[in-house]
């Protein structure tokens, strides 16, 4: 399943400054409407829809590329909208290990399960990915202040990069987050604002406090490229499975970045001819206290509509009333002939213990969730016999000790 060793910029010597990066500007998904590399853009303020990265993948690229390079989210950088090599911040983010979770894949009678475990990147979860990237891609556009409404990992992930590179951190977080990260953004440096309220809340507070635009505004997709971190996901799936996909792929579905950038990252494979076709179908999980994209899944619309009071979870990553970019996260689902389901937090409880017992892995709440919505929807027939189903684990499951005690 390839190499899952951790390395960073420190045992790998480049020999060039510039990144030789097929990035060749922005698109608004929605009009069309493109920007140029040289643009500071966030979102189409017209439309408030999200800009999304463009690459030239009409040249040949050989994926052997890749040989000799880090195993880190970098490796594929030609992907990556990164141009000097001297702006990127990382801290050995990426490429983390995709298990065979062969008792379970018995049990239930899959052809094999499989986990990729995020909660090994720095500060334990997937958003390392995003916040590497939009940091290093904001950095080299000449920005120096953030700012970020979060659940939880991505203001601790922020907070973190922002500190390698010497930044200013802004973070707005629920009062009803494990107060883990919130001392983790506060032992980093980053400037800690507690709302009571949930993250929609916290955007509110975080744009009022933010009128005169003084800081960068990395709310999910209202940025274009934590989304380019989160699809080197897609990237080191398709290596780690020899360029090969699964059938089912299962994903905690909050503002949805991750969903979107690794269907965005398989679609770009593709057209490189990296990878043959894509069979796999996208599965949204969200809570049934906060469930929008289910809902709208079930009533076959193509965009959400914001959930009103959403509940306390455990899952503190799903408690998104209305994510930025529902409308891609709607495309994924149809497009890959996918579903969303909805679990509860007792289903969370019950996963989080069987997959703990018999796989010795302590998963997220987020991570359980994607469990049981797997148990579901092969208890409903949507996932056969001997089918290959692969779970994303965003987080470590220490990190939320305090809610699951």
């Amino acid at each position: 399943m390839g190499n899952n060793s951790h390395s960073n910029e420190f045992n790998y010597t480049y020999s060039k400054v510039k990144i030789n990066t097929r990035y060749s500007g922005l698109i608004n998904h929605e009009t069309g409407k493109s920007y140029s590399i040289d643009e500071v853009q966030s979102y189409c303020k017209e439309t408030n829809e999200p800009l999304v990265a463009q690459y030239d993948l009409e040249q040949p690229l050989n994926k052997g590329v890749l040989q000799g390079r880090p195993f880190n989210m970098w490796r594929y950088e030609e992907l990556l909208p990164i141009t000097d090599r001297r702006f990127v911040v990382t801290l050995g983010e990426g490429f983390t290990p995709l298990m065979k979770m062969k008792q379970l894949a018995q049990q239930y009678s899959l052809g094999s399960l499989l986990l990729k475990e995020e909660g090994v990147n720095p500060t334990g979860s997937f958003k390392a990915r995003g916040l590497s990237m939009a940091v290093s891609k904001a950095y080299e556009l000449g920005i120096d202040s953030f700012a970020i409404p979060t659940a939880g990992n991505a203001g601790s992930a922020l907070s973190a990069y922002c500190a390698k590179a010497g930044l200013e951190a802004n973070i707005y977080m629920p009062k009803l987050t494990p107060k883990m990260f919130q001392l983790d953004c506060s032992i980093m440096g980053a400037n800690v604002c507690v709302i009571d309220g949930n993250i929609s809340d916290c955007g509110v507070a975080m744009r009022r406090d933010n009128a005169e635009g003084k800081w960068w505004d990395v709310t999910t997709l209202k940025e274009p490229f934590r989304l380019e971190g989160k699809k080197t996901m897609g990237f080191e799936i398709a290596e780690q499975l020899n360029w090969k996909l699964p059938d089912v792929l299962i994903y905690p579905t909050g503002g949805g970045t991750g969903l979107i950038g690794i269907w965005k990252g398989f679609h770009e494979l593709q057209k490189l001819g990296w990878i043959d076709e894509i069979p796999t179908r996208m599965v949204a999980v969200q809570t049934t206290g906060c469930d929008p994209i289910v809902r709208a899944f079930e009533e076959g619309r193509n965009f959400s509509v914001p959930y009103e009071d959403p509940d306390v979870t455990i899952a503190n990553g799903l408690r998104v009333p209305h994510a930025f970019g529902h409308k891609l996260i709607m495309k994924t689902i149809y497009e890959s002939d996918g579903y969303a389901v909805r679990v509860s937090d007792d289903q969370i409880r019950d996963a989080l213990r069987e997959f703990a017992g018999q796989e010795g892995i302590f998963l997220s709440p987020e991570g359980a969730a994607v469990w049981h919505a797997a148990r579901h929807l092969k208890s409903t027939n949507r996932i056969k016999d001997g089918e290959s189903v692969l779970l994303l684990n965003t987080g470590s499951g220490y990190k939320y000790a305090e809610n699951l005690w």
